[in-house]
């Protein structure tokens, strides 16, 4: 990396930490629900609510109740988002006419938004009105990061309690933390966001001249609609000219807020972040950036203080920044160092080892490769799945680093909620570990790691790379799974890796270079993404409760510090051994070979 990235890269997490630690108290607060005094009338109004759904606000959920209303929530959430979708056609605000999405599409697209996911197989400008834009998957972003949010909240408050029953109200918590928390940092980052450009409005699509002529070829359709041929086969062409373009318009910044700060990810139109109406300059990048891993940094200094030692937090955040670090160091001077193949050849006609500028396919010129490097590396270490370049046009290692920061669960500060109780799923498992090694029982935060403990840690640990290695497999074997890979050999089957990778760890970026908007793969994905998702939430939940049922232990002179650099070291071996070990032979097969296949001419 060159100086300019690394003072970026310490800039950003500079203002990540400033930023995060005073959200990081109000969100313990609102957890507790210790409010100010001029909160007092918004609070009323709050319980008035409760009382007309029929919610006793003050009473307390075991995990089972809190499982069942936190899924019965996210299936009714599922039924309303496929149903707008396929009824958008007879709905208002739809000034372009948009048709009704394909039912496949539909069942895809409402199980990516509600898990959290925010795959896309569709380009949002040309598939979604604005009322489906908005009703559906604006409202979705934030009920699925308000979810991920109260459960890790649960969590922290299963290793908080001492001896309880309860670890909280599902409904009450997921009101709180979308009216207190979420929706008052959209709308400030919104306004933002039209301040630099954005746009936000309901008008119908532009048409605008254009200052050249644009030249381009259209398949010719016969009468039955289909392509005509000619008689070698090949599909023939019309020659066309234009001097109009249709500039597509839209609420764009309320969606674009939201979409980082929940780590969402779903863009409005399909080239996402890269698209100047979404991301306009290179100041709404950064900003971008820093509301992604916003609430997650918060989150881990929230769980500092809801168990009463911010050196908690402190050794959780030092393990995520650590390979963080890392991640962003390997992706950047990978693209920087570019395509040996693209290097310049000199006097000698001996190629050079380096591509000059580094590679900017697929890159937006208005932020550069330091910028996309950190962008990609932030956008995959969180379950966001925004991007504003394509991956696909990476060089195959700086492509395997979004890769693999999903595959480590994506505990690297990581989703709203997700992170963190991902990142506390690999800490049990560290002491535990730790504990076989000393030959005492494993605590962490004065509560004593069990057999049932063990067992649903496990099941969380393991049901992604499941879903990702056999979904991976199922898509390489079918005749409709290979038809849509757009690039032979091991980038084909990166393609489908990340694909899979993405969808059951909820992150919804893709490589780009898959045609996944079909019924197999529309269908595959979405199995992937609900199982990803509540696979995990629901062990997660049954942890959180047993927790909460024990005491919590003194300490003594035998028991494991969980906040020194000893246990921080311990935890980040946990996650790169157990959480990346999984996937080492898909990655030999994809990435590697592709890194070596590039590089056997030199």
């Amino acid at each position: 990396m060159n100086s300019q990235a690394w003072i970026q890269l310490a800039a950003f997490l500079a203002a990540l930490v400033l930023l995060a630690w005073p959200l990081g108290r109000w969100l313990a607060a609102v957890a507790e629900g210790r409010f100010p005094r001029w909160l007092a009338p918004f609070v009323k109004a709050e319980h008035g609510l409760y009382r007309l759904a029929g919610v006793d606000a003050a009473a307390g959920m075991g995990w089972r109740r809190y499982a069942i209303a936190l899924m019965v929530f996210n299936l009714l959430g599922v039924l309303a988002v496929y149903a707008l979708q396929r009824l958008q056609g007879v709905l208002p605000l739809n000034p372009q006419g948009m048709a009704a999405v394909s039912a496949d599409s539909a069942f895809n697209t409402a199980i990516s938004f509600v898990s959290n996911t925010n795959w896309q197989g569709y380009a949002g400008e040309s598939t979604m009105s604005y009322l489906t834009q908005m009703l559906a998957l604006t409202v979705q972003n934030f009920f699925s990061a308000a979810t991920g949010i109260v459960v890790v909240i649960a969590l922290v408050r299963g290793f908080a309690a001492r001896s309880s029953a309860s670890i909280g109200n599902f409904w009450v918590d997921i009101t709180r933390v979308t009216a207190y928390v979420l929706l008052p940092l959209s709308l400030v980052f919104a306004i933002f966001l039209v301040g630099q450009g954005a746009i936000q409005n309901v008008d119908a699509y532009q048409d605008v001249n254009t200052l050249e002529s644009t030249s381009y070829q259209l398949p010719r359709s016969g009468p039955d609609g289909q392509p005509l041929k000619d008689a070698k086969g090949n599909p023939v062409m019309d020659d066309l000219k234009t001097d109009k373009q249709t500039l597509a318009m839209g609420p764009v910044a309320s969606q674009e807020a939201i979409k980082m700060l929940g780590t969402n990810g779903g863009g409005f139109f399909n080239a996402n972040s890269a698209h100047p109406y979404e991301n306009p300059t290179p100041l709404s990048n950064l900003l971008q950036m820093l509301a992604i891993f916003l609430i997650p940094a918060a989150l881990v200094f929230m769980f500092g203080r809801m168990v009463g030692d911010m050196r908690q937090g402190w050794a959780v955040l030092a393990a995520m920044t650590a390979i963080f670090i890392v991640s962003v160091v390997v992706v950047t001077a990978q693209e920087q160092q570019g395509n040996p193949l693209l290097a310049p050849l000199g006097v000698d006609q001996v190629a050079s080892d380096t591509q000059p500028g580094g590679n900017m396919e697929g890159k937006e010129a208005r932020f550069g490769i330091a910028a996309t490097g950190l962008f990609a590396a932030v956008t995959t270490a969180a379950s966001c799945g925004a991007v504003n370049a394509m991956h696909d046009s990476f060089t195959p290692l700086g492509g395997m680093v979004p890769l693999v920061l999903m595959q480590l669960g994506e505990v690297v500060f990581g989703g709203v909620g997700t992170g963190l109780y991902s990142m506390l799923i690999f800490a049990i498992l560290a002491v535990f570990i730790a504990g076989l090694m000393i030959g005492r029982t494993p605590e962490y935060l004065g509560k004593k790691i069990e057999t049932g403990e063990m067992k649903m840690t496990s099941i969380a640990i393991l049901v992604t790379p499941i879903l990702v290695l056999a979904g991976a497999a199922i898509a390489v074997l079918a005749d409709a799974g290979k038809a849509g890979i757009a690039n032979p050999g091991a980038h084909g089957f990166s393609e489908i890796l990340y694909a899979l990778t993405s969808a059951a760890n909820n992150n919804g970026s893709a490589f780009a270079g898959l045609s996944a908007n079909t019924p197999f793969y529309n269908t595959l994905l979405a199995v992937a993404m609900w199982f990803g998702r509540f696979g995990v939430i629901v062990p997660v939940l049954a942890i959180a409760g047993s927790l909460a049922a024990k005491k919590r232990l003194a300490v003594t002179a035998g028991t494991l510090p969980t906040h020194g650099p000893l246990f921080v070291t311990l935890l980040i071996g946990s996650v790169l051994l157990v959480g990346l070990l999984n996937y080492v032979p898909a990655l030999a097969l994809g990435p590697v070979v592709e890194h070596l296949m590039l590089w056997a001419p030199k």
